[in-house]
């Protein structure tokens, strides 16, 4: 019969079927119930278009397609029409949802299962879902959609394939918004910097945050937006039974991350904008303390041109204390220089 799947960590891991080249896992589900085990045979049978082996449940069949044989593979399951073939073959990262009778298939944004939220690489997983089989691949590992099955594991219901895409897309946006909050807390350090605006403030770090943000957040509303655009086509129309699942809660979720997205390049707009203003101020005041000096030094530069000539009769050429005497006219004339602008406000 059929034997527990054994638990699998939080990224994708399972049980290796040697019988089926690339095939990660192959599990009935059946809700209230833990996923069990498919051997060769059965998921034969299920690529064929049987029925599922068990009353109420539905087949998940998730493939690694790193190599072409697994590829090759996969464009040749014979329940699929071929561009649902070719969709799961495909390696490229475009997001695209079809729709042909009853299969619904396409290709989805993921993240690649890095530690660190800041590093995470945006990937795709690819699908092929009828009302009883769930056909997923994907190149790289994709922690969605392990945790999704990890859920499953712990009895939580699935009732249907459609409701694991579903899952699998709040997880990702999930993911999403909390790289948005990170990218959130980078801006309000750069404002913090910039509230404190001053002659040691180092424009160099507030202009590497928020171009940090700028671009991670256009990264995102790269894959977000055609995402969202393709749930809320009037074209788009999915079978009955996965209506629900995969268009109502998904695209709500979808789309209130877009928005988060969208406020989050607004506010980094706001501060490039409120940063170049500062830069321009302190080269502004930078450049009024070059002109004030400059200006108090024109006197002294006239003088010293003046008793520069070497022309005879030169005053103060004879006496033992006629550069004390230059000295103090140029002071003079810097002091008279400094009132004046004094009084004309330009200080």
């Amino acid at each position: 019969m059929f034997s527990p799947v054994p638990n699998a960590p939080l990224h994708e891991a399972a049980a290796p079927f040697p019988e089926a080249d690339g095939l990660v896992w192959a599990i009935a589900c059946r809700p209230g119930h833990k996923p069990e085990k498919l051997d060769a045979g059965q998921v034969a049978h299920a690529l064929a278009g049987g029925a599922p082996p068990l009353p109420d449940a539905w087949v998940w069949l998730h493939y690694d397609i790193v190599h072409s044989a697994t590829r090759a593979r996969v464009q040749e399951i014979p329940c699929l029409p071929e561009e649902a073939r070719e969709a799961l073959g495909n390696i490229d990262r475009g997001t695209r949802l079809e729709v042909e009778g009853d299969i619904v298939y396409g290709a989805l944004p993921g993240f690649d299962d890095s530690m660190s939220e800041d590093d995470k690489n945006l990937s795709a997983w690819r699908f092929a879902v009828l009302p009883g089989l769930l056909i997923t691949t994907r190149r790289q590992p994709v922690p969605a959609l392990g945790l999704v099955y990890r859920y499953m594991q712990r009895g939580e219901p699935f009732a249907s394939p459609a409701e694991v895409v579903d899952r699998t897309l709040l997880e990702f946006a999930d993911t999403v918004r909390r790289n948005i909050a990170l990218l959130d807390d980078h801006l309000d350090r750069a404002e913090d910097l910039l509230l404190t605006l001053d002659q040691h403030t180092d424009f160099g770090r507030i202009s590497g945050l928020i171009g940090r943000v700028r671009r991670r957040s256009t990264e995102l509303r790269r894959v977000m937006s055609p995402v969202d655009r393709m749930f809320r086509s009037e074209d788009l129309e999915l079978p009955e039974w996965a209506e629900d699942d995969l268009r109502d809660r998904s695209q709500r979720q979808i789309h209130a991350a877009l928005d988060d997205l969208l406020a989050l390049q607004d506010r980094a707009r706001s501060l490039q904008d409120e940063l170049a203003s500062g830069q321009a101020e302190e080269t502004n005041r930078r450049l009024y303390t070059v002109s004030i000096v400059t200006t108090l030094m024109l006197p002294a530069t006239f003088v010293t041109g003046f008793f520069g000539m070497n022309t005879g009769g030169m005053f103060l050429a004879e006496g033992r204390a006629g550069t004390v005497e230059a000295g103090c006219i140029c002071f003079l004339f810097m002091v008279i220089t400094w009132l004046l602008l004094k009084l004309m406000k330009l200080l």
